[in-house]
């Protein structure tokens, strides 16, 4: 990334800003705004990871760089985080959304702000800011939002096609640790204990809460945009990543949303787009410094010419669970849906993934994954942290029916959303069914580029999801992840089908053997015709201010290791993910972090899979010290999900509070 020094406009910044709510609390912020005195539109990021440290790094490169454009620059910490009063109890609660309304309202009033103001964010600031778009607040002109999702229940991290996640309880361990964080001392003074406990006795294991509604309801309705995509008014540029959970949110904005709008999705992982991993990177502030004039300041810009959407079209690559670069080109829509794709169906036969228009023999074939199908999955998200990508998906297609292409003549461009088409019959009235896409190299290896997965209980809807009969014929519909992907001459499509996928998603209550009527069966493919003379998409090179300075006191560690017992048959996928400790010299504070996700089974018996996350959080400023231990521990009957957590704080070493829960949520068809 290009370190930006000049700007246009001197700027300054306020920190330890107190903005007033409502019902008489504060929230803390951070303010980087020009030194004229003229005033400029606001641009508001609202999210709960302390902006005093912990995502100081972050704002530091591109708020700065915004705010020397000639906008104020507001960094919210939601309530009950950072030095924001009140407790954080879940998250997209009404509570949250009236809080962010009420700093909209503050911000415009202010001397220096014009009384516009736009929202800005990734992953939880993508969410509110979509969701605050929603509710039409009276100053907000436009938005521009990362990693989000349209749809609580059918695309974030709790629940994919009917089937629980197991990062309910990994990102359960993140906002667990999240939630019972203190405010700094340095700048609440000797209230900050009081505070503390008060985040503390709110504190709960959420993911209680996203277990107990198993089923598309009014809790998922909540803050869904999906619901209803008129409510959202103002223009919106939204991106995402290849590597991340949330791509398919972009593309569905872009469809249905009937505002202003572009779309840009990358290679990269959970993160913002001048920082993508997988390169390339792109200039993103400049793109977003762009769409804030055109939309806040009436500047008559090229901000809207070219493509609605940009998409980086992925080449083939060998399977690897980190990469530093993903080969590919930009390709642009100047629409969406793309009018130019065609949907493409190709038959399955035993095997075979048979050409389009073909008449292949139909077959009946069965399968009972293995319990080990998954261990190769890599995250429902990756964090850019290696190695969290799927790896060769030879070793999950020896669990599962495989159905293979001819070796391709010609390089075949796959742009959207692939669906897949079945005929099935299960032995259990509960069942799953999972679909991979890989791109098979001339040397046998496979890259998962796509899959889907449906709990076949919600064949109908997720509303009100029904039993199967065994042995009765369904069809049903898989809709797969959205990709821009080229399927080079050499290569064979792969799909392959099991019926578990552990531990990225968690097995029904019981085994299932499956049959596959391939006769009924077919792959839709959105097919993209090259075109000669494609135009060409160029953002620049990635800039940013530069970061402020922090130092290593330890080693980050970053490490996934799938472990097998043989003797015993049990299995284990273990993650570690921590910064080590860092120093933030400019307000003399050590902060450390280290969370561990553990991920177990025993032989195929699905009664004992179990998830448990361990969160440990030390805070540190001279002979001050504040630590806090979360745990969460997720396991299963055939009926029950078991759930044990605790909670553990310390003040220096004096235990200020420990909590523990212990809960039994009954299975709904899960």
């Amino acid at each position: 990334m290009k370190v930006t020094t000049e700007f246009p406009k001197e700027i300054f910044e306020q920190r330890d800003v107190r903005i007033p709510l409502t019902d008489g609390s504060e929230l803390s912020a951070r303010i980087w705004r020009p030194t004229s005195k003229e005033p400029v539109p606001a641009i508001v990021e609202y999210i709960p990871y302390r902006q005093r440290d912990l995502t100081a790094v972050r704002d530091s490169i591109h708020h700065p760089y915004i705010a020397g454009h000639g906008y104020a620059c507001v960094r919210v910490d939601l309530r009950g985080s950072g030095d924001s009063d009140g407790a954080l109890v879940d998250e997209y609660l009404e509570q949250e959304q009236q809080d962010a309304e009420d700093v909209l309202e503050w911000v415009a009033h202010q001397p220096w702000c014009t009384g516009r103001t736009g929202m800005m964010g990734i992953s939880w600031g993508g969410f509110a800011a979509l969701q605050v778009a929603a509710r039409r607040p009276e100053s907000l002109g436009a938005i521009v939002i990362s990693s989000f999702t349209d749809d609580r229940y059918g695309d974030d991290f709790h629940y994919k096609g009917g089937c629980l996640l197991s990062d309910n309880v990994g990102e359960n361990g993140t906002v667990f640790a999240v939630s019972t964080r203190p405010p700094d001392p340095e700048v609440v003074g000797e209230r900050w204990r009081e505070m503390w406990l008060e985040r503390l006795d709110g504190a709960k294991p959420w993911v209680s809460e996203w277990l107990s509604h198993q089923h598309r309801d009014d809790y998922w309705r909540h803050a869904s945009v999906s619901e209803q995509y008129e409510d959202v008014r103002c223009p919106v540029l939204a991106s995402s990543g290849w590597a991340d959970g949330y791509s398919n949110a972009v593309l569905r904005l872009l469809a249905h949303l009937d505002v202003p709008r572009k779309g840009i999705i990358g290679p990269w992982a959970h993160t913002y787009p001048h920082l993508g991993t997988p390169a390339p990177a792109i200039g993103y502030l400049q793109l977003v410094v762009q769409w804030w004039d055109r939309w806040l300041k009436d500047v008559d810009n090229d901000v809207m010419a070219g493509p609605m959407l940009s998409l980086w079209a992925q080449d083939a690559i060998e399977p690897a669970t980190a990469y530093d670069v993903r080969p590919g080109r930009w390709i642009g829509e100047l629409t969406w849906p793309s009018p130019r794709t065609r949907d493409t169906d190709f038959p399955l036969a035993p095997h075979v993934l048979c050409e389009p228009g073909s008449t292949p023999p139909g077959g009946d074939l069965t399968i009972q994954s293995p319990l080990w199908v998954g261990a190769a999955a890599g995250k429902w998200a990756s964090y850019g942290a290696p190695p969290d990508l799927p790896g060769d998906q030879r070793l999950e297609d020896g669990g599962a029916l495989v159905f293979d292409t001819e070796e391709l003549t010609e390089a075949i461009d796959v742009v959207g959303f692939p669906t897949l088409h079945l005929q099935v019959e299960a032995d259990e009235p509960i069942a799953m069914v999972v679909a991979r896409l890989s791109a098979v190299a001339p040397d046998g290896s496979a890259t998962r580029v796509s899959y889907g997965m449906l709990n076949l209980t919600h064949r109908d809807g997720s509303v009100n999801p029904t039993p199967l009969t065994p042995g009765r014929t369904y069809e049903v519909r898989v809709g797969l992840n959205a990709l821009a992907e080229r399927f080079l001459p050499g290569y064979r499509i792969r799909l392959a089908l099991s019926t578990s996928y552990w531990p990225l998603a968690w097995p029904p209550p019981r085994p299932v053997r499956l049959t596959v009527s391939t006769a009924n069966s077919f792959l839709t493919l959105p097919i993209r015709p090259e075109r000669e003379n494609e135009p060409g998409i160029s953002f620049g090179a990635p800039a940013g201010a530069a970061p402020m300075r922090t130092e290593s006191l330890r080693t980050p560690e970053n490490r996934w290791t799938v472990t097998r017992d043989v003797g015993s048959d049990t299995h284990e996928v273990t993650i570690v993910k921590g910064n080590g400790a860092e120093r933030f010299p400019d307000i003399t504070l050590d902060a450390a972090h280290r969370a561990v996700e553990r991920y177990t089974w025993t032989g195929n018996d699905v009664a004992s899979v179990r998830a448990q996350t361990t969160w440990t959080e030390v805070f540190e400023r001279g002979d001050w010290s504040a630590r806090t231990v979360t745990h969460t521990d997720v396991s299963c009957t055939e009926s029950n999900f078991l759930l044990r957590a605790h909670l553990e704080a310390f003040d220096g070493e004096e235990l200020l509070r420990r909590y523990e829960w212990q809960e039994e949520i009954p299975r709904r068809l899960v």
